[in-house]
């Protein structure tokens, strides 16, 4: 299992309207783009369809851009995934090789590690995720002497 290269910048775009979600301000294509090295286009591609899904909103104007559609806490990384990927991303599909007890057992163990993940994945919400982000960044302390 592996997380799609589309996913991650998704939800790096994503991280970035977060953070910005309480003050209302959108962020424009451009500066997420420069600011996590990602194309311009690729991440306008990806915003549509997170679009279409309902989990951004786009703003027109001088100070348009996007923003999140819902409250970051409402928003869960199974949603996402299954916005990018398609919801048929979480089934795990039959080999059509014939049915063996052993690949039987591999395709239960298979499915299992689907389930987990997909319960990990709905358990973890965008802010979970900022306040993760915010954990891990550097703290800027000053020292008086």
């Amino acid at each position: 299992m592996e997380l799609s290269s589309k996913s991650q910048y998704a939800l790096l775009a994503l991280l970035e309207l977060a953070a910005r979600y309480p003050q209302g301000e959108p962020q424009q294509i451009r500066q997420i783009a420069a600011q996590h090295h990602i194309p311009d286009r690729y991440l306008e591609q990806l915003l549509a369809t997170l679009r279409r899904g309902g989990l951004v909103r786009s703003q027109r104007g001088a100070k348009g851009g996007y923003l999140l559609a819902r409250d970051p806490r409402k928003i869960t990384l199974l949603e996402i995934i299954n916005c990018l990927e398609g919801s048929n991303s979480n089934q795990v599909a039959r080999d059509s090789s014939p049915q063996t007890p052993e690949n039987a057992v591999v395709f239960e163990v298979w499915q299992e590690a689907h389930q987990m993940a997909n319960a990990v994945f709905e358990k973890y919400t965008l802010k979970d995720l900022c306040e993760k982000l915010d954990a891990h960044r550097p703290k800027n302390l000053m020292y008086y002497i």
